[in-house]
């Protein structure tokens, strides 16, 4: 009788472990299924795949397809095998995004960019709030850029440059405290630029040239000390530079603010970008001469101040 006390836990324990397993095992089997039709449906929205990289890789057969890591551009969690990574530039696709992506709970990085893609966003992406690198680069998407985009609390690189996108630039963007680079560059946005990018303390990169922006750049911008990189260049924005333009900016490297309606002095301030390598103002209204505090400027390679009102010669 005292075996059989013993061995009763025993079993009762050895039958709970066999079920977590097979239940772990059944729950992993179908987010993995639910990924695999994930991408069966984007696959599905793509009308264009001259190089077939997903029609001849990306097979539709259930057998086949029992692991979608040996996928071509997709890349999986070696614990869970839930798809971490999509990666699908530059193959020439052309289609639309389907609602269906949204199910890739478990994305890290998203890269469409250098294809053909057109349409609007789908809201279903808003779900996917692990991404840290999103890149929609260089395709044809239209609309407004959403809101939604300010909802992933990761994401450290947003390059939506060179497709359609109209309308504002999102005031939500400011959530996205861990964000470092920001691209948005040659698109349709219009109007002014929100105050609250201004919020975004982890930048290095923000390039905004080549939109339809007014107003002015917004001061904040100028207070964020990571930043390294700045572009305003081809835009419709006015207004005069802060005389303590790089009292903020020690890492400053690249701005480029030409071919607006900025006008007033050059700041003199100019000269504590020590970084500076980079400093495009030509094609605006900017006035008096040229500060010989520029000439400090040890790490400068590329100085443009072309078409303007300025006076005097530059000093190096």
């Amino acid at each position: 009788m005292e075996s059989l006390f013993y061995c009763y836990p025993l079993a009762l324990v050895l039958m709970q472990c066999c079920f977590i397993t097979v239940t772990s095992t059944a729950m992993i089997r179908t987010d993995v299924t639910t990924d695999r039709s994930a991408l069966s449906a984007l696959k599905a929205h793509i009308t264009s795949d001259p190089l077939q990289f997903l029609s001849k890789n990306w097979s539709s057969n259930a057998a086949a397809a029992s692991s979608v890591r040996d996928w071509i551009g997709v890349e999986c969690g070696s614990r869970h095998q839930r798809v971490t990574a999509l990666n699908i530039s530059s193959m020439g696709l052309a289609g639309t995004v389907p609602p269906e992506v949204g199910n890739l709970s478990f994305l890290v990085s998203l890269d469409m960019g250098s294809n053909y893609f057109h349409g609007n966003l789908p809201h279903e992406l808003s779900g996917l709030r692990r991404l840290k690198f999103i890149s929609l680069s260089s395709n044809n998407f239209t609309g407004a850029i959403p809101m939604w985009f300010g909802h992933f609390p990761e994401l450290q690189v947003l390059a939506l440059y060179n497709n359609d996108f109209t309308g504002l630039i999102p005031s939500s963007i400011s959530n996205l405290s861990k964000l470092k680079h920001l691209d948005f560059r040659g698109n349709s946005l219009r109007r002014k630029i929100p105050e609250q990018i201004g919020n975004l303390q982890s930048l290095n990169f923000l390039n905004l040239e080549i939109n339809q922006l007014t107003g002015s750049r917004p001061l904040s911008i100028f207070n964020i000390s990571t930043m390294e990189k700045v572009g305003f260049t081809c835009n419709n924005l006015s207004g005069t530079l802060p005389v303590d333009l790089c009292h903020h900016l020690p890492n400053l490297r690249r701005i480029a603010l030409s071919f607006n309606l900025i006008h007033g002095q050059i700041p003199s301030s100019l000269s504590q970008c020590s970084q500076l390598e980079i400093l495009s103002l030509s094609g605006n209204n900017f006035s008096g001469s040229i500060p010989k505090e520029i000439g400090n400027l040890e790490m400068l390679e590329g100085l443009y101040l072309g078409t303007n009102n300025l006076q005097g010669t530059y000093w190096c």
